[in-house]
């Protein structure tokens, strides 16, 4: 799959937020590939998303599972913490997010290339999928993930930089990772030599695709960087954020789960708090966070991103994988004249 790409590019998920049909199908169809999120879908609307891009798109796309092991918490310590947000604060769940019936759905009605974050499933699953002719990736966040994946059957490994925005995608979130793309690029490509490998994380410019390609990867990928598309859902508080200069850390506060966001007023005040349950906490704070969507609240709302958001653009996100290519190919050929003499 990676290998028949016109443009070396890959369209991040983004779960719960900024994932829209027409956003999966304007990155496929500029010759990258799109991805649309199943995260936080039910089964049926994630089927009802396929369909819909394939209506919008004749070119291969991608769907991305959540694989995720529910950490859980106290109860008492959940109450505590509903009871510090007050009133609007939701009810703490825990769930798999619908694996078992997402799963059967795309093997009953396969898409190019699945991918899995927060896990790998077993070798037996990921053969399945192999065989209903779908491409399996795993996304990862070390050296050790990589070689598990690698031995379970994946095809490619979706490498995930610690300056990625949104949730961290380590197997475990006790260790959610923290080492820079260049870096793990390096050290996955030496521990799984040959495996097909895709980058991810602060890549915002043409040349931060070409520094990805030279290091070893087979594509980059992007996902704030899609935020500010016209394609996207992303509200339009978010998008005034990403645009700004403004300080980005890794936080449990929200979700409960490792996830790097713009810092603001919620993150601060909740962040020590938050117990490390996903998905509870996100039951329990999601209401509050639907409710700043609406009223455009920066300061409750998470505001998911990446190192380099204030670099990404409010362009077509076709226009912009067009131009993120050109971009890179341009840089390569400056490289390849410095190193030339």
């Amino acid at each position: 799959m990676l290998d028949s790409l016109a443009i070396p590019i890959v369209g991040a998920p983004l779960a719960g937020g900024a994932s829209t049909p027409a956003l999966a199908a304007a990155v496929s169809g500029a010759g990258g590939l799109g991805f649309v999120a199943a995260g936080y879908k039910s089964p049926e609307a994630m089927s009802d998303a396929v369909a819909a891009t394939r209506e919008l798109t004749a070119a291969p796309f991608g769907i991305n599972v959540f694989a995720v092991t529910p950490t859980e918490a106290e109860p008492e310590a959940l109450e505590a913490f509903r009871a510090r947000l007050g009133d609007g604060a939701g009810e703490p769940r825990s769930d798999d997010d619908g694996f078992a019936e997402k799963v059967e759905r795309l093997l009953a009605d396969p898409v190019p290339v699945v991918s899995f974050t927060f896990g790998c499933p077993d070798p037996a699953l990921l053969e399945r999928f192999r065989a209903a002719g779908s491409s399996v990736w795993i996304t990862v966040s070390d050296v050790d993930e990589a070689r598990a994946a690698a031995a379970a059957g994946a095809d490619a490994l979706v490498l995930q930089g610690f300056e990625a925005g949104g949730h961290r995608a380590a197997f475990v979130d006790e260790a959610p990772g923290d080492i820079g793309l260049l870096a793990l690029l390096q050290l996955v490509a030496a521990a799984v030599p040959g495996m097909p490998l895709v980058a991810t994380g602060g890549i915002a410019t043409g040349r931060a695709v070409a520094g990805v390609l030279a290091a070893g990867a087979a594509a980059a990928q992007i996902g704030t960087a899609l935020m500010r598309c016209p394609e996207s859902a992303t509200p339009e508080v978010h998008r005034e954020a990403l645009a700004r200069p403004g300080r980005t850390a890794v936080t449990r506060a929200f979700t409960g789960r490792s996830a790097r966001g713009i810092v603001n007023a919620f993150m601060r005040e909740h962040e020590a708090a938050a117990p490390h349950a996903y998905p509870a906490v996100h039951y329990v704070t999601a209401p509050l966070r639907a409710r700043a969507r609406e009223q455009g609240d920066a300061d409750t709302l998470h505001l998911w991103g990446g190192q380099a958001h204030e670099l990404i653009r409010d362009v077509p996100a076709a226009e912009l994988v067009r131009a993120l290519h050109a971009e890179a190919r341009a840089a390569a050929a400056e490289a390849q004249a410095r190193l030339s003499g």
